[in-house]
């Protein structure tokens, strides 16, 4: 537990939650303070606006023939506020108080700060005066700091509380946020260890919310599952050499026994010969269409992507091969194309070997009088080609099965070839980001490839 709790506060989901927690809390604090200082401020002026006024209103009830009003009106409101909330007092020009609710006490003309306490004034408050002259007599103003200071407290101790809450807001959900960020990476950690153990099955769970990590974590899924594609891809390789380059090697050998016998009886070991050197040679070009297949998927020939026309390859290929199909007792066209050219961005040497592949395939696999056509279509920024014919077909069963390497059908055993065709096809497809499907034309089979038109 406490490995996993230190293990938490080293890492760096925690860290940036902390900092910017931190951050937060700064900026909540300066703000505070500002707000607070903005505050006192207003209420000091609003303090000050309210002495000036009150002095005001009692320095305009005085009149030059009737100087007892205005000692009256000094006097009536000193009777009705108490000293501790505001204090009135007037003093003639002989310094004898005409009127007030506090002692004599000497102040300077204008807006000052006293003490409660100096002047007699129970509390330790301290009093915001305005003092002047009128017509001679010294008259003096004030009200008292406790309602601004009161409301100054209520605010400083929201301020606090305030802040309390958003440090422990902060701090704890930053805790949590980082903790579940932290969960989520250490799926990851965990997924990628057990893949590096070996089990290429592990994938990286996803919260489904489509956040950073979830987009990270589906590209490493991604990832994973094209490395156990080529994962087990290899292994199916290596199997599929084994199982279908066993004949071939025996076939080989068999022939060589054979010459040497003939030879030490003096026969004539030149058809041997040639037959030896045909199954080598046929044993080459498997592995030289293997190398081809591995060299296309590693992407390298990306580099020599140029535009390219759909249309002018699919109709050289027709062209080209139409009199072979016509030889086979089958018959090979052209039958729709766009009228405007289909350019996309491509190796046009692949491409080829992708159409004659195909077109191949059909030829050595379909009976006579098999019709073979082309077709390619435009749509939507992408174009579809096709390779179809009204043979006998793919069981639905192996139709994926037929990309595999070596792979091949039991009734196609007794022909020649090496099961790497639609290999190279799937490779080159994939190459050019085609999307490829097979499909039943009753009777027959349909090859589809939807490659992106040139950006």
């Amino acid at each position: 537990m406490l490995k996993r709790k230190w293990r938490l506060l080293r890492s760096t989901p925690f860290r940036l939650a902390l900092a910017f927690g931190l951050l937060f809390i700064l900026a909540f604090l300066v703000a505070d303070i500002i707000t607070y200082q903005l505050l006192k401020r207003d209420l000091a002026q609003a303090l000050d606006d309210s002495v000036r006024d009150t002095y005001s209103v009692v320095a305009s009830t005085y009149s030059s023939d009737d100087a007892e009003d205005f000692v009256a009106a000094v006097a009536t409101y000193a009777r009705l506020n108490s000293p501790e909330d505001s204090i009135f007092l007037l003093v003639n020009e002989k310094g004898e108080r005409l009127a007030g609710n506090v002692s004599l006490f000497a102040a300077k003309d204008g807006l000052s700060t006293i003490n409660a306490a100096d002047i007699g004034v129970k509390g330790d408050d301290r009093i915001r005066i305005q003092a002047g002259t009128v017509s001679g007599n010294r008259l003096i103003v004030g009200e008292s700091y406790s309602d601004t200071d009161d409301l100054e407290r209520i605010a400083f101790m929201s301020f606090v509380w305030a802040s309390g809450v958003i440090v422990i807001l902060t701090c704890g959900g930053g805790a949590f946020f980082a903790a579940r960020a932290q969960r989520r990476l250490d799926g990851i950690e965990r997924a990628m260890s057990d893949v590096s153990a070996g089990n290429l099955a592990r994938r990286i769970p996803l919260e489904g919310n489509g956040d950073d990590i979830d987009v990270v974590a589906a590209q490493m899924n991604e990832a994973l599952d094209r490395l156990s594609a080529l994962v087990e891809g290899m292994r199916q390789v290596s199997t599929d050499i084994a199982h279908d380059l066993k004949t071939p090697l025996n076939r080989l050998r068999m022939t060589i026994d054979q010459a040497m016998q003939q030879s030490g009886r003096g026969g004539d070991i030149q058809a041997l010969l040639l037959d030896a050197r045909e199954e080598s040679d046929r044993i080459s070009a498997t592995f030289e269409a293997l190398l081809r297949i591995s060299q296309i998927e590693t992407g390298a020939r990306k580099a020599r992507f140029l535009p390219v026309d759909l249309a002018d390859i699919m109709s050289s290929v027709a062209e080209i091969y139409g009199s072979v199909a016509e030889d086979n007792g089958q018959s090979l066209a052209f039958a729709a194309r766009p009228a405007s050219p289909c350019m996309v961005n491509g190796d046009r040497e692949l491409l080829t070997q992708l159409f004659v592949n195909l077109v191949e395939n059909a030829i050595t696999h379909c009976p006579p009088k098999t019709s073979i056509t082309l077709g390619l279509e435009a749509d939507d920024g992408s174009f579809s080609a096709t390779v179809a014919d009204d043979g006998p077909g793919i069981p639905e069963e192996e139709r994926e099965l037929v990309f595999r390497r070596l792979y091949r059908l039991d009734k196609s055993r007794t022909t020649p070839g090496s099961g790497l065709g639609l290999s190279l096809v799937k490779a080159i497809a994939d190459l050019h980001g085609a999307e490829i499907t097979l499909d039943d034309r009753h009777p027959g089979l349909g090859v589809s490839m939807r490659f992106p038109a040139q950006q």
